[in-house]
């Protein structure tokens, strides 16, 4: 695809550079919109009273005509599917191009231990720590990458795409809740 994503945050250089290092770094730009505070946030109408700026997604086409937006709560996950989808309709020929070279979608693991997940996910980083801590073997699915095992996510988690979600011999865990991760794997 013909696109480029771009993070901006109300927040300060050094914050957004303390951010995408905790997530392991990150592919995109990151854009500070500190000062004149908030302006950008502003303009497209998603700052908020408070100084603070809401999460909010915009596709804007190569005219600069809004051709997306999505404002949701902090804690919701983002429907990337709805974004490509979009992506696709502005530009076909490259959408096109782009699904002929993405790799098949992996079947399920059938590992006693699966964990879907992204590379980026703090809570993910938590719950690999917990399962070497423990020394649980496990495999791993990046849910960015296979887009089948995020399709999966979403049918256990309400149709979010929750990370990490663990498949424990067939019992769902969503998110990182080390009680009940411990009561699954019989380490509580």
């Amino acid at each position: 695809m013909h696109a480029q994503v771009l993070g901006i945050s109300v927040d300060s250089v050094p914050c957004l550079t303390a951010w995408a290092e905790s997530l392991g770094g990150i592919t995109y730009p990151l854009l500070s919109d500190f000062y004149p505070h908030g302006e950008v946030a502003q303009r497209y109408g998603v700052l908020r009273q408070d100084g603070r700026s809401e999460r909010a997604l915009f596709i804007i086409d190569k005219q600069g005509i809004v051709r997306y937006v999505d404002v949701h709560d902090i804690d919701e996950q983002p429907n990337n599917e709805e974004l490509f989808r979009v992506l696709a309709e502005l530009e076909p020929e490259a959408a096109a191009v782009l699904a002929a070279t993405q790799p098949t979608a992996q079947p399920e693991p059938t590992a006693d231990v699966v964990m879907y997940c992204t590379p980026w996910c703090p809570a993910c980083r938590r719950a690999r720590a917990y399962l070497q801590q423990h020394g649980i073997d496990y495999v791993e699915v990046d849910v960015f990458r296979d887009r089948a095992a995020a399709e999966r996510v979403r049918g256990w988690a309400d149709g979010y795409e929750t990370t990490p979600t663990f498949n424990i011999k067939g019992t769902i865990i969503v998110g990182f809740e080390p009680d009940k991760l411990g009561q699954a794997l019989g380490i509580a």
